[in-house]
């Protein structure tokens, strides 16, 4: 993983909005045919020639999303883009570009924000997209981070929420829950380190499961996958929120329903093995835990035989009609309610 060493300590005033916007991005070059004009005028300018253009955005707030007492800046900086970038790849598109926004309090350096740009740039470098504006202002509730992931797809080539139908398989990439069982791991030697500053933890085998929290990886390479193997996904979302709310969500906007075989949830062996650790059920942290940013698709039946023995691709289920709706079937084979238990940015107050 990333190293995050700060030695020198220089003030943000002493190089202001703009000095530290020049500071921070003289590093950056465009690399994408689509980008006109990246940095360094009033807008971008960006010519995708006839395709349909996918923008999404999202917020990192210090203390909401993200705890600098174990998330090292430059890993904070990539994440920041791999969970955009993870939206325009649900759409089935190719993301090009990225806009930075950062709220920052005179409690960070300019030495921090190069590691949060670090992250940026290695980022945008990995995944081939641009870095093309964004803005910088001061905070007064400590580090504050919006990035807009832009991209394209050809029309025919969009996939939506709202395309599952009855009878479509339910396919997930990757495994789940690994994300969630690093951010307990983390928490809990957050903890120990309270109790005692002089602790040093031993995080070797938790090495997967921690990297997919503070390093995670957005899935580029399923929309090309899925083209050469000649399959248009029905629907599409990425897990950020958790398998079960992401399920809702498809079905909501299919309005159908949906069986999902808990059997047949992909799991990596060191999240079984966590979880038992931390006497959880691997079962929920999967359908419940969240941030794991693989992508969740239906495809028609038809299409079982293109994408069968795939390592990338499980197929966990199937969508039924609204009127039967969303279920779990355990390996009990009991039927229980899909509930949605993933993250919520908006909790009720106590």
């Amino acid at each position: 993983m990333f190293e995050n060493s700060q030695e020198q300590r220089t003030n943000l005033s002493e190089l202001g909005e703009f000095g530290l916007i020049d500071h921070l991005t003289k590093q950056l070059e465009s690399k994408q045919e689509s980008t006109i004009k990246g940095i360094g005028d009033d807008a971008a300018v960006i010519d995708f020639k006839h395709k349909q253009t996918l923008v999404s955005t999202d917020f990192l707030v210090e203390g909401v999303h993200f705890d600098l007492a174990y998330m090292p800046l430059k890993h904070l900086g990539y994440k920041a883009v791999m969970v955009n970038l993870s939206d325009i790849y649900a759409m089935n598109g190719t993301a090009s570009q990225v806009t930075v926004s950062i709220a920052v309090s005179n409690r960070f350096p300019v030495e921090a924000l190069e590691e949060l740009y670090a992250g940026i740039q290695l980022a945008a470098k990995m995944y081939q997209v641009d870095v093309v504006g964004g803005d910088t202002t001061s905070s007064t509730s400590g580090l504050i981070i919006s990035v807009t992931a832009i991209g394209y797809a050809e029309e025919k080539e969009v996939v939506y929420r709202s395309g599952a139908k009855a009878n479509d398989l339910l396919v997930v990439t990757g495994d789940l829950g690994a994300a969630y069982m690093g951010l307990q791991i983390l928490e809990r030697e957050k903890q120990v380190f309270k109790a005692n500053p002089n602790a040093q933890p031993d995080l070797d085998q938790y090495t997967y499961l921690i990297e997919r929290q503070l390093k995670p990886e957005a899935r580029k390479d399923i929309p090309p996958l899925l083209k050469a193997l000649d399959v248009k996904p029905t629907s599409m979302i990425d897990i950020s929120d958790g398998l079960s709310s992401e399920i809702i969500h498809l079905c909501k906007n299919s309005k159908v329903g949906a069986n999902l075989f808990e059997e047949k949830i992909p799991l990596d062996p060191a999240l079984i093995s966590v979880c038992e650790e931390f006497e959880l059920d691997s079962t929920t942290v999967a359908l419940s835990g969240g941030e794991d940013y693989e992508l969740l698709f239906t495809i028609d039946q038809g299409d079982y035989d293109k994408i069968k023995g795939n390592p990338n691709l499980t197929v966990i289920g199937h969508i039924a009609e609204e009127k039967e709706g969303m279920h779990l079937i355990t390996r009990a084979n009991q039927k229980l309610p899909l509930i949605a238990r993933g993250w919520n940015s908006m909790p009720k107050e106590d």
